[in-house]
């Protein structure tokens, strides 16, 4: 996937401008597409340039205008064309492993403190996911086709959360034992 697709389906049903895009990905798609403001607004240029999305110039007293972006019909047929594909599993790139599956360097104990560390992460991040399912989607009961769509992402992010969890337990008690 790339940052174009996941704008193009954060943009899909509303017009918003750069700056309310980068706050809004940073508590939704941000959750597992990692991109920062600027390469945001670098690739809503590239958007615009290709024709996938159109921008209003909305003046504001007081204050810089603003762009408000949309998705155009031709986007909407790039994003419907992408969704359509096969996707190939995503390469694993885990700092993390690599010090696990190297940790026999050091003694156990520093690989354990970065299995605690890590398994309070995954704890704060599982909290705010589950704070999400209660406040949004009350335990997947009549949902909309989208919001039953966001709640399925939402409930693989719990699963790999929970996963983690469970994984950084056994890792840490293996880990322990003499």
């Amino acid at each position: 996937m790339a940052l174009a697709h996941a704008l193009l389906a954060s943009l899909i049903k509303q017009s918003c401008s750069g700056y309310d895009l980068s706050k809004q990905f940073n508590s939704s798609v941000g959750f597992f597409w990692k991109a920062s403001q600027q390469q945001i607004y670098r690739e809503l240029s590239k958007l615009e340039t290709e024709g996938w999305v159109s921008a209003e110039i909305v003046c504001q007293q007081g204050r810089p205008d603003k762009k408000l972006y949309q998705v155009t019909e031709l986007g909407q047929k790039q994003l419907t064309q992408w969704i359509a594909q096969p996707c190939e599993l995503s390469p694993i790139r885990d700092d993390l492993l690599v010090k696990i599956f190297a940790g026999s360097v050091v003694e156990p104990q520093v690989i354990v403190e970065e299995l605690e560390h890590h398994r309070e992460l995954h704890q704060q991040r599982l909290a705010v996911y589950r704070d999400l399912e209660q406040q949004y989607f009350n335990n997947g009961q009549d949902l909309s086709p989208e919001a039953k769509f966001r709640y399925i992402t939402l409930k693989r992010g719990i699963s790999d959360e929970t996963s983690w969890l469970a994984w950084c337990e056994e890792a840490i008690a293996l880990c322990s034992s003499s």
